[in-house]
């Protein structure tokens, strides 16, 4: 079920009203009541036919219109019908609100059971709960207007709040969600999309790198490497500070996101070759660990090559660029010049340099 998909189960159930209100109008409450049935029976029929199933919001719609109509035509009062629209509004009020506002998202259950084999994510979860939160309170304002137009409007200024009206402002809702999808749907286009995946590296979605570090906690994959000279020295790149990650601190030689679709390794080759104009050298993997920071979640394919050749890094991508010392690593250790991940990774580095 979509953004729109609440709105989509909801609306072919309140036909039969809409249909009550226009026969009423032309030929009378019990003519009104006889079509409006006969609306709501061929709806279940064609539901059923199609669907195999029986649709109890059209069931439910259509049994409230005959014990309605009913009353209102035995005690010549056509209060009781008028009021009918609102408690409907009562009822869906209470089941939306029961979902958002309790522990027992029922319209979110609902969801995961139409779609089968599909898990919303942390970021679709919050959208659709707004979406809720908006249909509450369009039911909650307009039952109220319908209980108020039955006791104090006229019968045409009540047949419009609750026919006219709700069309009216469920249309402009439904343009107003079109808009803002179309146009969120623009601006993921604009942005480079990543791969989401499980503990194993498995892909199990994507998102725009936006949202991967916007706290979200998104598992996706990175590549980094680790440069080591024969002097045994370990070359770090200086991070930018206009990063939005660790700015202005000493990270990895090459570190960077894979791409969606994009082999591991040929995530490592791109990455060093924009960073520091790397095309050709060896590497061997040190480590895959998962690394966890205040926005961001990550798994991180870490691997180390012995390069004695000069590096010229990009400058665009780097702000500096030069070989450690092992002894000049351990006195900056703690103290906020290197990466939390970098310092992670130097033990296992020291590691590989002392079996070297």
């Amino acid at each position: 079920m979509g953004r729109l998909g609440v709105l989509k189960k909801m609306l072919p159930g309140l036909v039969p009203l809409f249909v009550f209100i226009l026969a009423d109008e032309i030929w009378g409450t019990q003519i009104g009541i006889i079509v409006a049935v006969v609306v709501g029976n061929i709806q279940l029929l064609v539901t059923y036919l199609r669907e195999k199933r029986l649709d109890k919001f059209i069931l439910f719609d259509t049994l409230l219109i005959v014990a309605l109509g009913l009353i209102s035509v035995v005690l010549n009062n056509d209060i009781f019908f008028k009021l009918k629209p609102g408690l409907i509004g009562i009822l869906i009020c209470a089941f939306l609100g029961f979902s958002i506002f309790s522990h027992t998202n029922i319209m979110l259950k609902m969801s995961q059971r139409y779609m089968k084999g599909i898990q919303l994510n942390e970021q679709q979860v919050k959208q659709f709960n707004r979406s809720l939160r908006f249909l509450f309170f369009i039911f909650l304002v307009h039952t109220a207007l319908v209980f108020y137009s039955s006791f104090y409007m006229s019968k045409e200024a009540w047949a419009f709040i609750s026919g006219g009206l709700f069309y009216i402002i469920f249309g402009v809702y439904f343009i107003y969600e079109f808009l803002r999808v179309r146009l969120g749907n623009k601006k993921i286009l604009q942005e480079e999309i990543l791969p989401i995946v499980d503990e194993k590296g498995t892909i199990i979605g994507r998102a725009p790198r936006e949202r991967l570090h916007n706290g979200s906690k998104h598992l996706h994959p990175v590549v980094h490497l680790h440069i080591v000279n024969n002097k045994k020295q370990i070359y770090l790149q200086k991070r930018p500070d206009s990063k939005k990650v660790q700015p202005g601190k000493w990270d990895t030689a090459v570190g960077g996101h894979v791409e969606l679709n994009e082999k591991i390794d040929d995530a490592l080759l791109r990455e060093a070759k924009e960073e520091l104009n790397l095309e050709s050298f060896d590497f061997k993997p040190l480590m895959v660990y998962l690394w966890e920071s205040d926005i961001e979640k990550e798994l991180v394919y870490s691997f180390v090559s012995v390069y004695n050749s000069i590096i010229s890094y990009n400058k665009e991508e780097i702000s500096d660029g030069r070989f450690w010392s092992i002894q000049s690593i351990n006195q900056q250790l703690g103290k906020g010049v290197f990466t939390p991940n970098f310092e992670k990774e130097f033990i296992y580095v020291k590691k590989y340099l002392t079996k070297g």
